[in-house]
């Protein structure tokens, strides 16, 4: 297995480096690395790394029994196994698989106030009721989401170095065209990246073997593992429509417009009867939801109706494993990434923009004549971005950039086409949409 090198890494190194850092909790869907990112980190700057996960060693659960004081947690970790050490400013305490024993993260307001252990949990967002940890824990805990691996984590992955990527994204930044050896390059790791994905399992298969093989049965297991999660772990809902919802995400992605409704997934189905099933799948990390802005305006938040958006799978990968077997081949073998009317790239910016930090919101008016993929916005202005599978028409985008939207300066065009700018929007291929953030604080 290769060591993946994670943007969690050097998030760690800072947290454990700030004075007076609080306990930290790891949120992220399953197996996208969170468990084995915190070993690496324990085991390399701590005298003593105490690791307990609540589903393999559930002897542990009983360790709080006895009320949350440090002293008596400590103690009865102690009892359980006499062979760990602990140090106060030396020693890191994880505890894995939350979901399995939310005492645990009550637990989190005492040793902040201790503050002699630091203090990691994680576990499946599926499982982890994280209101209940916010009433437990307010003001006494720090959180982190992860993700599986985006495109600039992929490129290390590749062997690309800091450097090298830096070099990229200065020509994005000076809205000067790449090299066409690099931008040819790129274009097609990005086409990889679209196949495999961001889950850690199958980009270690994939870079190991130089190769597709075995890769998507990793995938289809992966989807596997997910619906037998929402069968174990919805609570207060019908997992019934969970599944109903999660099991048409492709369907919905393969039409025109791309915009969920609930009363297709089932007879008889209706919104009302569906509340808090899409808000679920969204927190338990398994979708991406983009809602339509009410106006294409600042503020985002606020300016959406919750009954109208769309659904993409939170990795491109699951994606592409979901499709029928003849969509496969195609993709692999042909490297036909415009066909399903153009879903796999949206999913994919979907994905990268939720991975730089980015709500997502789409508009369409009553009389679809405008319409826009996804808004973003920067300190100053709101940006309309659009998802071009091909470089075809871009009559929305003109139409949001003419100076009729007081809140839009200009716009961006994803494509397959090198940087450049007409006055009115930039176009930029899809492999620096992980740069978009640093690139849209300069302007």
């Amino acid at each position: 297995m290769i060591q993946l090198r994670r943007k969690i890494d050097s998030f760690l190194d800072e947290w454990k480096n700030r004075q007076g850092h609080k306990p930290l909790v790891v949120k992220g869907a399953r197996q996208i690395g969170k468990t084995y990112s915190i070993d690496e980190f324990g085991k390399k700057n701590y005298t003593y790394f105490i690791s307990i996960n609540f589903i393999l060693q559930p002897e542990y659960k009983a360790i709080f029994d006895n009320g949350y004081d440090v002293d008596s947690i400590i103690k009865n970790i102690s009892f359980i196994n006499p062979s760990l050490k602990f140090a106060a400013g030396e020693t890191l305490i994880f505890f894995d698989e939350l979901q399995n024993c939310p005492s645990a993260a009550t637990s989190l307001k005492s040793f902040a106030i201790d503050g002699r252990f630091d203090v990691i949990c994680s576990g499946s967002l599926m499982g982890i009721n994280y209101n209940e940890i916010e009433s437990n824990a307010v003001g006494y805990k720090e959180d982190y989401e992860m993700f599986s691996l985006d495109f600039e984590e992929f490129l290390w992955a590749r062997g690309y170095t800091d450097e090298m990527i830096t070099d990229v994204s200065q020509y994005l930044f000076d809205v000067k065209p790449l090299p066409q050896i690099i931008f040819g390059k790129l274009s097609d790791i990005f086409k990889d990246y679209m196949v495999v994905g961001g889950m850690p399992a199958v980009v270690d298969s994939f870079i190991s073997q130089g190769n597709f093989s075995g890769t998507l049965s990793i995938q289809r297991q992966l989807l596997l593992d997910y619906q037998e999660d929402i069968t174990k772990y919805a609570v207060g809902l019908d997992k019934g429509k969970i599944l109903n919802v999660y099991n048409h995400i492709s369907t919905f992605l393969a039409q025109e417009n791309k915009k969920f409704r609930i009363s297709k997934v089932g007879l008889h189905a209706r919104n009302r009867d569906y509340i808090g099933v899409v808000d679920w799948l969204g927190s338990a990390g398994i979708v991406n939801v983009c809602y339509c802005l009410d106006m294409p305006e600042l503020p985002l938040k606020g300016n959406y109706n919750p009954d109208m958006f769309k659904l993409y799978y939170q990795d491109t990968g699951l994606l592409v494993a979901s499709l029928d077997e003849e969509a496969q081949i195609d993709l692999r073998v042909n490297r036909n990434f415009s066909t399903y009317k153009g879903a796999l790239y949206e999913n994919v910016v979907a994905d990268m923009l939720r991975k730089a930090g980015y709500g997502l919101y789409y508009y369409r008016n009553e009389k679809s004549t405008v319409e826009m993929d996804f808004f973003i916005r920067s300190i100053q202005s709101l940006v309309p971005l659009e998802v071009k599978a091909n470089d075809g028409a871009t009559r929305s985008l003109q139409n949001l950039t003419d100076g009729r939207y007081p809140d839009i300066k200009f716009g961006i065009k994803l494509c397959n086409k090198n940087i450049g700018f007409n006055d009115r929007f930039y176009t930029i291929p899809y492999f620096l949409v992980f740069a978009l953030k640093a690139f849209l604080r300069t302007r």
